[in-house]
This record gives structure tokens, sequence and C-alpha cells, in this order.
């Protein structure tokens, strides 16, 4: 009843007639509940893989338009820390993804549900089912709508560093030579991974992190390899 419940608010939240109720259902599949249910049950990986490209594209043309005077490296780092795990949490929590979640129960009692990479991925697969059943411009008017706060605080400089902005721009300076991530290590059962990521500059390793997504253990490689620019400089 109290997931009815929680589910009945945040529709209001989002507020979208949905044409295929299917796709919100999709969205908020984490992949440990197909995990334990063992069936054939679609999870929202593939919606995610979707919502992220939209969401990309949405933020990327509103700071074009918006900041007219803003250079390519400006609009850059904006969207960088707009578009980020911590961010895509904070606008899940708002939400209300969280208690709506299906999820493995294992997932559940490590506390997955405010877990923020799961909240993050879960809002961008949200995201994506709202492109697929209403089109791009719903789907631009709810993620702006929803990323206000997290767009307002930006540009007032109150948000989570951004390690792999900062690293780059750390870098160019020195050189135009590309800087790279690669995961290392992948550890766990499908619904429960542990990844650990390294940060490759100019042929060699700057950095290495752990996280329970991708995009955590970038950033804290990205962390490490400037602790030890702080140390020992980039060369």
């Amino acid at each position: 009843m109290a997931q009815r419940e929680a589910f009945k608010e945040m529709c209001e939240k989002i507020g979208i007639e949905w044409k295929n109720i299917d796709l919100l259902h999709m969205a908020l599949t984490h992949s440990s509940y197909s995990f334990e249910k063992k069936e054939r049950i679609r999870n929202n990986q593939r919606l995610e893989f979707l919502g992220d490209a939209v969401l990309e594209l949405v933020v990327s043309e509103y700071l074009y338009n918006t900041f007219s005077s803003g250079t390519e490296g400006d609009l850059t780092k904006l969207r960088a820390s707009i578009v980020c795990e911590p961010s895509l949490a904070r606008a899940a929590r708002e939400i209300g993804i969280g208690p709506c979640l299906y999820m493995g129960r294992g997932e559940e009692r490590s506390g997955g549900r405010d877990r923020p990479s799961i909240l993050a991925d879960a809002f961008e697969a949200l995201l994506g089912a709202i492109y697929l059943d209403s089109g791009l411009e719903e789907a631009a008017k709810f993620a702006l709508g929803r990323l206000r706060d997290v767009i307002d605080d930006v540009l007032e400089g109150r948000v989570e560093r951004d390690y792999k902005t900062e690293l780059q721009e750390i870098l160019q300076k020195i050189s135009n030579h590309p800087v790279s991530y690669v995961i290392l290590k992948e550890e766990g059962p499908a619904h429960d991974k542990t990844f650990t990521a390294a940060v490759i500059y100019m042929g060699r390793q700057m950095g290495t992190g752990t996280g329970r997504s991708k995009k955590e253990a970038e950033q804290h490689a990205a962390r490490n390899a400037l602790e030890f620019i702080a140390e020992r400089g980039p060369q």
C-alpha cells in the first residue's frame, strides 16, 4: 500500500498523461528485480541509455540559448555540473522515485532506494520513457523543470565538485592530449556491482577510483589524479 501511494504521488509530480504506462513501469524497474525474479522482466537500463542522450541534448540546447557569450569550455563545464550523478539523484528524490522502484530484496536491504547511482539512473530512464511516450518537447519541459533548482545552484556555484571537469581543465593547460577513462574491473553480481576506473593521460595512469556505478568510479579516479597532481605536479 505504501508503494502504491508513493507511486500515485510521484505520478502527480511528473504530470504526464501516459499513452503507454508500461514505459513508466519499465523506467522504475531496477536490474536487481528481474535478477531475483529470474524472469524475463525488462529493466530500466536501455531507457537509461536513451534518457542520458536526451538529457545531454536538452541541457546543451538550453545552455547554448541562454548563455550566448559562453565559450565551448564554459558551456561544457556548466553542463557537466548539471548532468551529473549528485544532481540527478537530487531531482529523483524530489520527485519521489526511490520508494516507487521495483527492486530486489538484497539491493533494498543495502539501501538501494536512496543510492545516488540508482536514483540518477532511474531519473534518466524516466526521461527516456517520457521521450518515447510524449516526444522531445515534453521531455525537455520535464527535464528543465525538474532540474531548475540544480541549474540555479550551478549558476550560483552551490554544487558538488565535478572532479572530471577540474582535471580536464588542468591538463588542457599542459597539452591538448585527450584524457580518457577505462574500467579496470567489475566485481559482484549484475544487480550489485562495484566498478574500478582509471584515468589515463598521455599514455600513463594518473589515478584510480571505485564506485557503485561507472560514473562514480570515474569521478573518484579523477579526484585521485587531482590529489596526485597537488602532491607531485602534473608531469
